[in-house]
């Protein structure tokens, strides 16, 4: 196991937007979340990622050598987001939020400001090479770049962190079916050589195809949990996110 979430309870004032949430990741896997706009994936996200504090639960942690045979963790929910990015969780947000007058490389090289100096110029020519129109690009402003392209430049920039569970939030969100299509081969690409993603999105087929294990959240509760494919035959999944 790499990630434990257990009855996590967070609020926006008197609003609950999650309610007793557990799940968990294991390593090597792509597990996702779906659920409609207002489910509150984004706010599970934000929570792992340090951005929203829960009122209840716990996140334990079982990267960098915690002890998983006891079932110890290191306890997210008492790190600030920056800490949690050098444990080694990378949170690619819904909407990208590139750094549009930067340039690409720029971009990049924020995203690796943990790293030690000798290493970032491996990790630049590593997602160059998993992003060819990156390399093309490394000089433009990121503002200029189309949708899929900031994805890309969003993912890469996660992946500069060297990180052992990549949160991607809506990837496909904007895009074209040609370019979700490109998105999702990187995302299984990025898993088959080793790190573990925990993926947000609403397009449930894609997401559903492309996970080993998958959650549906509905108003702030997880009301199904099993393996994707067995989520992708679910009559009630099929009703409510995969058009019939």
């Amino acid at each position: 196991m790499l990630l434990k979430v257990e009855n996590l309870e967070v609020c926006y004032g008197p609003i609950s937007a999650l309610q007793h949430v557990s799940l968990h990741v294991d390593r090597g896997e792509i597990v996702t979340l779906i659920g409609a706009n207002g489910a509150g994936k984004t706010t599970l996200l934000r929570t792992i990622s340090g951005l929203i504090r829960p009122q209840v639960g716990s996140l334990k942690w079982f990267g960098n050598g915690s002890d998983n045979a006891r079932g110890n963790g290191t306890e997210l929910q008492t790190l600030a987001a920056h800490e949690i990015v050098h444990m080694g969780i990378c949170h690619v947000p819904e909407g990208r939020q590139v750094f549009a007058n930067l340039t690409v490389r720029e971009n990049l090289l924020l995203g690796g400001y943990q790293q030690r100096r000798s290493v970032i110029q491996q990790d630049l020519v590593r997602v160059y090479d998993s992003f060819p129109v990156l390399a093309e690009r490394r000089e433009q402003k990121a503002g200029t770049l189309s949708g899929g392209e900031q994805q890309m430049l969003a993912i890469g920039r996660a992946l500069m962190a060297h990180p052992q569970l990549l949160l991607l939030d809506e990837p496909s969100l904007g895009l074209a079916p040609l370019v979700v299509r490109k998105i999702f081969q990187i995302i299984r690409e990025i898993n088959a050589q080793g790190t573990t993603v925990f993926l947000v999105e609403q397009n449930a087929h894609m997401a559903l195809t492309t996970a080993h294990r998958g959650y549906v959240l509905q108003t702030g509760e997880v009301i199904k949990a099993d393996s994707a494919k067995k989520l992708l035959e679910d009559p009630d999944v099929k009703k409510a996110y995969l058009g019939g």
